[in-house]
């Protein structure tokens, strides 16, 4: 089956002030098609690099998708390094030539001498009109690898694809889909994970499958490759139906929905609202459950209680708790949340106090508190002294703490 490499052209996407994402949109693009994008690459301004970069992908994919570079300027060389690849002439095209100054004329302007060079085209490919634009882009089928030089401004880049090298594509390509399976766990280190389900995924040889940590989660990705989609899609659950009751309860979601998401749809299915009350991630977990659209439905609000004087005041914990524990210890961690349920009137509650650093003692412990209908429980846990990874992973918790107390609801 066909493989694609995308190779985006642009000294500036080699800097911290451009990102690529055409790729990202080609890429999604052409796994609709069941094309597997193997590689992709940024290469600069520089003729003999991208001419390199051109073969080798040649010599590696049978698809090679190339953004940028066909601008007017004297480093736009796309057309000149695939034209050197692939022992081609370029072709001065009149036609074309004029097409650019009408466009460049109708904005009141006088076409520069330098527009003539997007009027050359590699010998013996296809024009594809630049709608959008004056850079025009071209299809190539040189032994059995099909070239597409697509212009660099995505507003450009997308309907080109879409609209011309997409039908082109579906005629060449022969029948095959890409199904992905996204297994989320939390609870779980990435190396422990791992050693529990390779024997389950190794077994099978059109399965590719990517451990990922993400913010103190493990994410699985299963994907498969196939014939029809029903094959894929086959594949990719009988995988997931074997791992699964090795991991058990860490596994939140199978179709790559974020935690929040999953205890938004607990919450709502059993009509249950949640408060928060934070001290180390200062509204980090309330932000969390309210990028969630319509979390309204069941978020009643939260406290940001920084300081030992907002938390006895805002949340009723007494002062001489705080001063025999400290702010950051089980009974505060547990009075904080039982305040924010109180004070809210939630069925559940959600508190987190802690040192998140980067100085002194004590960096990296946290107090995670759930307070709910059947009492109220604090979960201890010890971070690396990293204070981004301090909160983030604290807010993944206590929302895991959540999510496993909803689950346990029974109806």
């Amino acid at each position: 089956m066909p493989d694609a490499e995308i190779i985006a052209v642009g000294s500036e996407l080699l800097t911290p002030q451009r990102l690529d994402t055409n790729s990202l949109y080609l890429t999604d693009q052409l796994n609709a098609l069941g094309v597997e994008v193997v590689r992709k690459t940024v290469v600069g301004d520089e003729r003999e690099r991208l001419t390199d970069s051109i073969l080798g992908a040649a010599a590696r994919s049978q698809i090679v998708v190339l953004t940028g570079g066909l601008g007017p300027t004297e480093d736009d060389l796309t057309r000149d390094a695939v034209a050197s690849a692939l022992g081609r002439s370029l072709i001065f095209h009149q036609n074309i030539c004029d097409l650019i100054e009408a466009r460049i004329r109708a904005f009141g302007r006088k076409m520069a001498e330098n527009n003539r060079r997007q009027a050359y085209v590699v010998e013996g490919a296809e024009v594809l009109p630049n709608d959008r634009g004056t850079a025009p882009g071209q299809w190539i089928v040189n032994d059995g690898v099909v070239f597409m030089l697509l212009p660099g401004p995505p507003m450009e880049l997308k309907p080109m694809f879409e609209g011309q090298c997409l039908p082109r594509l579906e005629k060449l390509l022969p029948p095959q889909a890409i199904r992905t399976r996204w297994l989320r766990t939390v609870g779980m280190g990435e190396s422990d994970l791992d050693q529990l389900i390779s024997p389950v995924y190794t077994r099978y040889t059109n399965l590719a499958t990517t451990i990922l940590a993400v913010s103190g989660e493990i994410h699985i990705h299963l994907r498969a490759r196939c014939a029809t989609p029903q094959e894929a899609e086959t594949l990719v659950a009988q995988a997931s139906t074997e791992i699964e009751p090795l991991l058990g309860e860490r596994v939140y979601s199978c179709n790559g929905d974020s935690l929040e998401e999953v205890i938004g749809n607990l919450l709502r299915a059993r009509h249950a609202s949640l408060s928060v009350a934070e001290s180390a991630t200062a509204g980090l977990l309330g932000g969390r459950i309210t990028a969630v659209p319509s979390s309204s439905d069941y978020f009643r609000g939260g406290f940001i209680t920084y300081s030992d004087q907002m938390k006895i005041r805002l949340l009723g914990v007494p002062a001489e708790l705080i001063a025999e524990h400290s702010a950051v210890s089980e009974p505060v961690a547990k009075a904080m949340a039982e305040g924010a349920r109180a004070g809210t009137g939630s069925d559940y509650a959600l508190s987190i106090t802690g040192y998140a650093g980067p100085d002194g003692k004590n960096v990296g412990l946290v107090f995670i508190g759930l307070a709910s209908p059947d009492g109220s429980e604090v979960r201890r846990v010890q971070w690396p002294a990293d204070r981004e990874r301090v909160r983030a992973f604290s807010t993944n918790i206590a929302l895991d703490m959540l999510r496993r107390k909803l689950v346990s609801v029974t109806h």
